[in-house]
């Protein structure tokens, strides 16, 4: 099952008065570009919580926060009453011996002195760690489930550009079955017109005739892309197929290029261009897959 590099999840939960959550946003990138943002309180576990999230997307470029916040602000921070003092009866002596009249807003100036907070130190035991964990398993789960989504669209998108281009390849076999006549009648013209007497050796010039049909012939070049073709349909329903699907499509282009430059035919050449441009908006889209 094919899954997109493209996906969005978030989960959250309360534990001890503490709400946990955890964000992830993914996107296509040749290798795995994870970016973690978590509180300093979860540095100490970053790197297996790393380990954990590489092993579940694999590739892309995915960005994942993590926050914890208070649901009882009011354990949260607490003013340093003596503290507070202290700094009035300073401000207070030295207003006094500086002859310098005390501030209007005596309050602003005092909560903006430093250390008058008191912020508890904030420790997580291992019952804790076990629910921020499950909640990056939540919403690595909603992340996995919108790839799948994802990926089945991608599916049915490139398995059809590819019967495109299979039509396509069946529209070119009309114009091959004439082009070996219009090609000895073009030779044969030209040879006429180099030739002071008109006359050739006929024996030589149908030897001649074979080898530069033969050198033309798309029949390899048709049954290889049809078989990339089929392969490619197959290979859709393999798990982390995003490359091989790529190495495919080159291979593909490889077959519609040739088919392209020996073709000699104005009507096929146009038939390519049309394969070329499926192509290039299949290789699009399989840059988006896992």
């Amino acid at each position: 099952m094919i899954r997109s590099m493209t996906g969005y999840g978030i989960a959250e939960q309360t534990y001890n008065a503490k709400k946990i959550s955890v964000e992830i946003k993914t996107l296509n990138s040749k290798q795995l570009d994870l970016q973690v943002k978590a509180p300093n309180e979860l540095r100490a576990a970053e790197l297996e919580l790393r380990n954990h999230i590489a092993s579940k997307l694999q590739r892309g470029k995915v960005d994942v926060v993590i926050t914890i916040t208070d649901t009882d602000l009011t354990q949260t921070y607490h003013i340093d009453q003596d503290i507070v003092e202290a700094y009035l009866d300073q401000i207070k002596e030295i207003s006094k011996n500086l002859h310098i009249a005390p501030s209007d807003d005596m309050a602003g100036l005092l909560f903006r002195m430093p250390g008058i907070f008191n912020v508890p130190v904030t420790s997580y035991d291992d019952d804790f760690m076990g629910k921020v964990d499950e909640t990056l398993d939540q919403a690595l789960e909603l992340v996995d489930g919108f790839r799948i989504q994802e990926g089945q669209t991608l599916k049915k998108d490139l398995l059809h550009r590819v019967e495109l281009i299979l039509g396509l390849l069946e529209q070119v076999e009309p114009y091959e079955k004439s082009r070996h006549d219009v090609i000895k009648q073009r030779i044969t013209k030209n040879l006429a017109e180099l030739t002071t007497s008109g006359q050739y050796d006929e024996n030589r010039f149908e030897q001649e005739l074979i080898y530069y049909l033969e050198k033309l012939d798309i029949t390899e070049e048709k049954v290889r892309l049809r078989q990339h073709c089929n392969y490619f349909n197959e290979s859709c329903d393999d798990d982390q197929a995003g490359k091989k699907l790529g190495f495919i499509a080159q291979e593909m282009g490889r077959e519609i290029n040739t088919l392209g430059s020996k073709a000699n035919e104005v009507n096929i050449q146009k038939i390519v261009v049309k394969m070329k441009d499926e192509l290039e908006k299949i290789k699009e889209q399989v840059c988006n897959i896992l």
